[in-house]
């Protein structure tokens, strides 16, 4: 057992992911930077009862690649995109699991709902088929905890595992918990990130009720449903995936000659304590768990250039989460550009933190802040520097937010990683 050292520096050496603009890290980028949306029509299912019709789906994934048939066919898709992009992770980090390192690499991996198809088609099959017809590996990999359960089975890595559950910020609740179990000294490299799998007949309906999904701009194409700050946002669109990063021990990444995308060098946690839907006043949680991330670490406010907020596209949501940004940056706000990746992706809930770290990580390893797609007419009730356009710029800091139902709240600080 090390003994904790919270100096210790934390590299970020991998990065997998499955998303609606790509299935691995090369051609999430490319999207990114040309600005090439995946939201379309549903195709999971039949939306003709229903008057949001949008989504942010997968395409092309084959699980095989990554998983043998057998084993893949008892979970649900949220574990699919997990163990994919898990693997995808690995292999871009050079991180060998051996006999030897096991117990040094942990595995915090989460989701907002988990298997919520396999319960749900397990209960029609109940209903229709009879008990004896009811899968008896349904629970176990139906649970929330399956993905970081399977992809510690799957890569043999025996550290500390942890499930971390807190709605839409759970991707970037498991970055930054991941982080801290490097500096505690419980591992040496830790798995870390989400998936989910919320594109649901269910899921959508209770949504539709609640009120938070949104619509395409009036003659324009349905990909202008998301539309993060603009003054005409009326709501978010489902999306869905898993992103994944290989959290490591700086000294111990560059003595094994590892590439270094960037070092993770704050994290905050807060919550509202206020409702289940909507978020604080002035967005008070999230700004407290901003300014959390740069004060654990004593990241200078002032060069922090990019932030990927939670930029949801709802009008509540976008609003406080502005007003969150100015409290924890003050005059310095202007000058941070926002990319709100949203906006290509959908809301992909538990995951979209882990995606989004994905996508911050690139920005800063390749100086290059991606713009937000739809944002057309300024709000000022989101008085923020929205970039429209990709652009080229020195990146010192980059932090990655997210807000969760219930009142979650949590943020991520990467850093330029200069090889000092």
């Amino acid at each position: 057992m090390r003994k904790p050292d919270y100096t210790r520096r934390i590299a970020v050496t991998g990065m997998g992911v499955v998303s609606p603009i790509g299935n691995d890290t090369d051609a999430v980028w490319e999207s990114l930077v040309n600005g090439r949306t995946g939201i379309g029509e549903i195709t999971h299912f039949d939306t003709t009862p229903y008057e949001h019709k949008a989504g942010g789906e997968v395409h092309d994934f084959d699980v095989t690649k990554y998983w043998n048939f057998k084993d893949a066919r008892r979970t649900d898709t949220t574990v699919h995109f997990a163990v994919a992009s898990a693997r995808m992770a690995l292999a871009d980090s050079g991180l060998e699991i051996t006999d030897e390192n096991r117990y040094d690499v942990g595995v915090v991996y989460g989701s907002g709902g988990g298997g919520q198809g396999l319960f749900i088609n397990s209960q029609a099959i109940w209903r229709t088929k009879g008990a004896r017809s009811v899968s008896p590996f349904f629970i176990a990999n139906g649970l929330v905890d399956a993905s970081s359960g399977t992809i510690a089975i799957e890569t043999g890595a025996k550290g500390h595992n942890f499930c971390p559950v807190a709605a839409c910020s759970t991707g970037t609740t498991a970055i930054g918990e991941a982080a801290e179990v490097i500096r505690r000294g419980d591992c040496t490299a830790v798995i870390a990130g989400s998936a989910e799998s919320p594109i649901l007949e269910l899921v959508h309906v209770g949504f539709t009720n609640m009120r938070g999904l949104g619509t395409p701009l009036p003659g324009q194409p349905i990909s202008t449903v998301s539309r993060p700050f603009d003054r005409t946002r009326d709501g978010f669109v489902l999306g869905e995936g898993a992103g994944t990063l290989i959290l490591e021990d700086l000294e111990l990444a560059k003595a094994r000659g590892a590439r270094i995308y960037a070092e993770i060098v704050g994290y905050g946690s807060a919550a509202d304590g206020f409702d289940m839907i909507a978020p604080a006043p002035h967005g008070e949680g999230s700004a407290r768990a901003m300014k959390m991330a740069l004060e654990r670490r004593d990241v200078p406010a002032d060069e922090v250039d990019m932030i990927n907020p939670h930029g949801t596209s709802t009008p509540m949501g976008d609003s406080r989460e502005s007003e969150a940004i100015w409290t924890a940056f003050g005059s310095h706000t202007p000058n941070i550009l926002i990319s709100a990746t949203k906006s290509m992706t959908g809301h992909m809930m538990g995951a979209a933190g882990a995606f989004e770290g994905v996508a911050t990580v690139l920005s800063i390893y390749h100086q290059t802040v991606p713009g937000t797609l739809n944002y057309r007419e300024p709000d000022p009730e989101c008085n923020i520097s929205i970039a429209t356009e990709t652009i080229e710029k020195p990146l010192r800091y980059a932090l990655s937010n997210n807000i969760g139902l219930g009142g979650h709240n949590a943020a991520v600080i990467f850093k330029h990683y200069t090889g000092d």
